[in-house]
């Protein structure tokens, strides 16, 4: 059981902490509306994961399938990111479109982990086999490895998210508008990944 309690954490902290476009959009919401919205936004994974597990465990004894719908799931993340990408650069302090329909977070964090094939692949090539090896040693044992991994992996954004948001108070126009277009083309660059993933996953380009 230790072992797979180790390695959830292990994975859940390499997750967490990696780049990625949930990670961005934590900081992205974190410093547009507070620490609040980037925890919400961190929780998204505890939401969205549950039917990705599922999915991922259905295609592991289905391989064959896998690539076209992770490559269509790939390219309809990086269309969402790419309108993310362009409401982040337009972002101002005190932006008065947050107050009237509410910046979303949760939302918004969920659409952005449900359209990335990262979660998918995961589950599919190392979470899913984990979990099933584990369950053959004891269910605790998957229960560690999936506690640990979740634990882990929000509890890390979490911890960006209010280092970000007590950064927040500090920064004036200019540094709030030049982090924010900082942040813009960060989710760019991962909606251009997104597209290419997908397309090499449909097999379009290599």
């Amino acid at each position: 059981m230790a072992f797979f309690l180790g390695a959830g954490v292990v994975m859940g902290l390499s997750a967490g902490f990696a780049p990625g476009p949930l990670l961005a959009m934590v900081l992205s919401q974190t410093i547009r509306h507070g620490a609040r919205e980037g925890i919400k936004t961190a929780a998204a994974p505890l939401l969205t994961d549950l039917p990705i597990i599922l999915v991922s465990t259905f295609l592991l004894a289905k391989l064959s399938g896998a690539g076209a719908l992770l490559g269509t799931i790939s390219i309809l993340g990086g269309f969402f990111l790419l309108h993310m990408a362009r409401e982040t650069f337009r972002a101002r302090m005190q932006d008065p479109s947050a107050g009237a329909a509410g910046p979303q977070s949760l939302r918004k964090g969920a659409m952005v982990n449900a359209l990335s094939p990262h979660p998918y692949l995961f589950w599919l090539t190392v979470g899913a086999p984990t979990v099933l090896k584990g369950w053959k040693t004891g269910p605790s044992a998957a229960a560690a490895f999936v506690g640990g991994f979740y634990i882990c992996l929000v509890g890390s954004k979490v911890l960006l998210a209010v280092l970000a948001g007590r950064s927040k108070h500090h920064l004036g126009p200019r540094a709030y508008s030049g982090i924010m277009r900082a942040l813009a083309m960060l989710l760019l660059l991962f909606a251009v990944l997104l597209f290419r993933d997908g397309l090499g996953l449909l097999g379009i380009v290599r």
